[in-house]
């Protein structure tokens, strides 16, 4: 299978989850079922089938952590330098409205748009890679193009 890139910060991030849900969220349920399951007839037995359905959540995601932990090619941006590539963190200025933005591109299951973590897959990441500082970019995104200028390219 192919390894999953990440920064060492979206891989403790992923491991702090699938830590909360093993050691807090599973047992809880688990107590939650086995209340329900006290309360009687499990067919009309709201509550039951509410814990199990969780449980159910709870265990793919499990299992969805531990297969991209396992995938996971942590890098360390802070070892890199030059042109924009993953770990980036690129600041932008958008040429029609000279609005500012600074994303750092990151993987996939770490993306947080809100939080200027842009994934690697997106098509402003893709346009971005191997630009440098002072390049114009052209984007097309689904809501049409855009064109941007680099003003710094960092690696923390």
């Amino acid at each position: 299978m192919e390894k999953i890139p990440m920064t060492r910060a979206g891989h403790s991030a992923l491991e702090a989850e699938l830590k909360l849900l093993k050691t807090v969220e599973r047992p809880a349920i688990i107590e939650a079922i086995a209340s329900a399951r006290e309360l009687g007839d499990l067919k009309e037995n709201a509550e039951y089938h509410s814990a199990r359905e969780k449980q159910g959540f709870i265990e793919g995601r499990v299992k969805e952590l531990e297969s991209v932990i396992g995938l996971a090619d942590v890098i360390d941006p802070s070892t890199l330098s030059g042109t924009i590539k993953f770990g980036a963190i690129v600041t932008l200025v958008d040429e029609e409205t000279d609005a500012e933005k600074t994303w750092q591109i990151v993987g996939e299951h770490e993306a947080n748009v809100e939080k200027g973590l842009l994934n690697i897959k997106s098509p402003i990441a893709r346009a971005l890679i191997g630009k440098d500082e002072g390049d114009s970019v052209e984007v097309r995104t689904p809501g049409g193009g855009k064109s941007y200028e680099v003003l710094s390219i960092t690696y923390k």
